[in-house]
């Protein structure tokens, strides 16, 4: 499955009660970076347009943040004779390993520059656990212990989250799953995110998997803002 295969909405109107989520929209994951998304640049200013418009709204944008330790089991180097994107399978870990990349307080680790970090309302770190990797915004890979972002949506009245950023068969994809399986409806903004790609068929299993689940898709250009509703300040 491709997501030229997948049925896109034809217009969503956000109102009160969404939050926008956009993850892991950091260096090490743009071109150039530890480990790099094709592309992955091209997206920041479809994404700071939209968090603009959220803003105005006054809706909720929420950030996620990778935020590794050093030698994190995710990563190669800490597997001996292993190299990035070999399969790797444990308890947390895996389905592949990956190169050393967003290490709490390093460049990598940091916003890509050009993202307007001044519209989120919150960050939401995760991956910090050395033993587990954090790909969903909700949960760690444990698929039981809380990030804290639950809490934060429950605490703001959200219920339901338009999902975008880094990388489409990892971070938004398990964000947008989780969400939906927390009873969140999800708007995943499929032209607002992009591929890993590895293994070969992560990208099909992601998406089949969110339709299962009922996860929707909408491209930004349907996102339609109502120029007189305005959700009041709290």
């Amino acid at each position: 499955m491709e997501l030229t295969d997948i049925q896109h909405k034809k217009g969503v109107t956000p109102r009160e009660g969404d939050g926008l989520i956009v993850v892991d929209m950091q260096n090490d994951f743009m071109p150039g970076g530890a480990l790099a998304v094709d592309n992955g640049d091209t997206i920041v200013p479809g994404i700071n347009n939209l968090m603009k418009r959220f803003n105005e709204q006054n809706l909720p944008v929420i950030f996620t943040q990778d935020w590794h330790t050093e030698n994190h089991k995710s990563f190669a180097s800490a597997h001996e004779g292993k190299e990035p994107n070999d399969p790797h399978e444990e308890p947390g870990i895996g389905p592949v390993l990956w190169p050393d990349h967003c290490v709490q307080g390093s460049e990598g680790a940091e916003f890509h520059p050009d993202l307007k970090t001044a519209y989120a309302q919150a960050i939401i770190r995760k991956g910090y656990n050395q033993n587990r990797d954090s790909y969903s915004g909700f949960l760690e890979n444990d698929h039981k212990t809380e990030t804290g972002l639950d809490g934060y949506l429950q605490s703001r009245d959200i219920s339901r989250i338009f999902v975008c950023g880094l990388a489409l068969d990892y971070c938004v994809f398990f964000t947008a799953a989780d969400g939906a399986g927390k009873g969140y409806e999800v708007q995943y903004i499929t032209d607002l995110t992009m591929p890993v790609g590895s293994p070969e068929d992560s990208v099909s299993n992601a998406l089949e998997t969110m339709q299962e689940k009922g996860v929707e898709f909408v491209k930004s250009d349907a996102i339609i803002f109502d120029k007189n509703s305005k959700v009041k300040a709290v």
